[in-house]
């Protein structure tokens, strides 16, 4: 996934230049439009774009665009500085030649927003993994036993071996010395995230969301623990089934724009479709900023749908970002209906920490 980096700080601040634009809704580049718009209204500009997305774009700061974009010297350069960034997206290959983001483009996105999250998370040091209750070649090591023709040879426990074959007088080790490492149990674990994609996410919101859905997706497929997506705005529009490639869950997320309502009730409907059968554990973690809003009984239809997918066996918490009281009463009854838990931040910088909280302690339930 490296390579296409290059290793060339350009090419990260590209991506992060592509994922900016995304999470602002726009999936080309149109540098007359944006400059046009900078000039008539830099207020009305700054919110339709962002203001990291015209620093990234520019090369300036908000305060400097701010105070010089009505200069007309000013206004020469910063259309040259627009058009020369998106003439360089296109000839690297991550644009088309009328801004589209590419193929290219995307997966350099993609490769971008991952690295910045597991960097943003090794500082602070992974949290412990407690184990789970079902027997797993993935478990951690507990003791050791006589070596199966069954076992795999990576877990011949070498030490012990060799220590046995010495009791016994062999000058070789043989195949009756052999001791294989006992793993600790572990289950079937598959997680749903489900992502609000609704329009008050959009920008700085919209980024947290991925890059949390991101640190989730690394540590349960690290577990070997399955991971599905649903992004839902007025409907559950783009899903990912319960998978280990994270590949593929980091291209989805990557993609995610921002738009219209919010709909719990078609989102968890349609993680009861996307849940596996049989004798797993599912849980479902919703990531939102508001109220379901879509139909004439929101709040009702989300309750009951909660409901059956309590019927289903799926446990369901929810980190809500900034609820306000109201909102916050209601995220309470679901997860309480729903036995999980309820996260509602303040700040967007915990996020991720609280999404991987929450996957740590279904894993020790």
């Amino acid at each position: 996934m490296r390579s296409v980096l290059q290793n060339n700080k350009d090419r990260i601040e590209d991506g992060k230049l592509i994922n900016e634009a995304i999470n602002q809704g726009l999936m080309s580049f149109n540098p007359d439009m944006m400059f046009s718009q900078m000039v008539k209204n830099y207020q009305i500009a700054e919110q339709v774009y962002g203001e990291r997305l015209l620093q990234l774009l520019s090369g300036y700061n908000a305060s400097y665009l701010k105070k010089n974009i009505k200069i007309p010297e000013f206004q020469r350069e910063l259309a040259s500085r627009l058009k020369e960034r998106k003439d360089k997206l296109e000839d690297d290959g991550l644009v088309g030649p009328d801004g589209t983001i590419s193929s290219l483009g995307q997966e350099l996105a993609s490769i971008v927003l991952y690295l910045e999250e597991l960097n943003h998370l090794r500082p602070k040091g992974m949290m412990g993994v407690e184990v789970h209750k079902k027997k797993a070649h993935y478990g951690d090591a507990e003791g050791v036993r006589a070596f199966r023709t069954t076992d795999r040879f990576r877990d011949i426990a070498l030490r012990d071996s060799v220590k046995l074959a010495v009791r016994r007088g062999h000058t070789k080790l043989m195949r009756d010395d052999l001791k294989t490492i006992e793993r600790k149990a572990k289950g079937s674990i598959c997680v749903i995230y489900g992502l609000d994609a609704s329009g008050s996410m959009k920008g700085a919101k919209l980024h947290t969301a991925k890059k949390a859905g991101v640190a989730l997706s690394h540590q349960a497929i690290t577990q070997r623990d399955k991971v599905g997506l649903i992004v839902f705005k007025n409907d559950a529009q783009d899903c990912v089934e319960p998978t280990l490639d994270i590949k593929r869950l980091l291209h989805h997320l990557t993609l995610v724009t921002a738009s219209r309502e919010t709909n719990f009730k078609a989102m968890i409907h349609k993680s009861i479709e996307m849940f596996p059968r049989g004798n797993v554990t599912k849980h479902l973690v919703i990531l939102t900023d508001a109220l379901p809003t879509v139909g004439p009984d929101p709040e009702g239809d989300t309750m009951n749908v909660v409901s059956e997918a309590r019927a289903a066996g799926i446990t369901l918490s929810m980190v809500g970002i900034k609820l306000d009281k109201k909102g916050e009463d209601f995220a309470k009854k679901l997860v309480e209906l729903g036995q999980g838990r309820l996260y509602n931040v303040s700040t967007l910088g915990e996020v991720d920490q609280l999404i991987l909280h929450d996957y740590y302690t279904v894993l020790a339930s």
